[in-house]
């Protein structure tokens, strides 16, 4: 593909140095081939989503250009999850010591089992609109409504901003990877 298309990927972490997994995440989102970061959040504190017995998380969000298509994108994000020493096989809502979703690509809306677009989880989880909202507040999630408005529908209950003296590597726009495409 030679058309840049934007897209905006969450970044999560519990295990083995959290917020040094999410920011590596974001360096190496960085120099995937054919994409480019140009939005970085700053880093939430979550409690786990699923059992109680594990680390509190570390997310982010990053929106990115690319000329990947969506299934090739998806395997270089689980390529990163490999290399930063995710198993094949794990509990579900677990721990982990990375998990990149690829949350928006462009209006694409996809049912396929093995990448659904928008991710499924976009509508219900403070940890991935909190950040998303960050950098792309206006952004259409195809199919379901502005981020902004999403991120008013969820309790900000068990989400907090990271100091940002811990996060000084990121940096934080509010404008959307759509803005910088028109």
């Amino acid at each position: 593909m030679d058309i840049w298309q934007p897209a905006y990927i969450g970044i999560g972490s519990n295990l083995a140095d959290p917020r040094m997994q999410v920011l590596g995440a974001m360096e190496r989102i960085a120099s995937v081939s054919n994409a480019r970061l140009v939005l970085r959040s700053g880093l939430y504190g979550s409690r786990p989503m699923g059992p109680a017995d594990q680390p509190d998380f570390v997310n982010a969000a990053v929106g990115i250009l690319t000329r990947l298509e969506p299934p090739e994108l998806l395997r270089e994000l689980q390529a990163l999850e490999r290399a930063a020493g995710r198993p094949a096989s794990r509990e579900r809502w677990g721990p982990r010591i990375l998990d990149l979703d690829l949350l928006v690509y462009d209006s694409l809306q996809s049912e396929d089992p093995g990448l659904r677009l928008p991710h499924a989880g976009v509508v219900e989880r403070n940890f991935v609109l909190y950040p998303l909202a960050e950098i792309a507040p206006e952004l259409e999630v195809p199919g379901i409504g502005r981020v902004i408005d999403l991120k008013r529908r969820v309790s900000p209950e068990g989400i907090w901003p990271l100091p940002l003296a811990a996060a000084a590597s990121t940096s934080t726009t509010r404008t959307s990877v759509h803005d910088r495409v028109s």
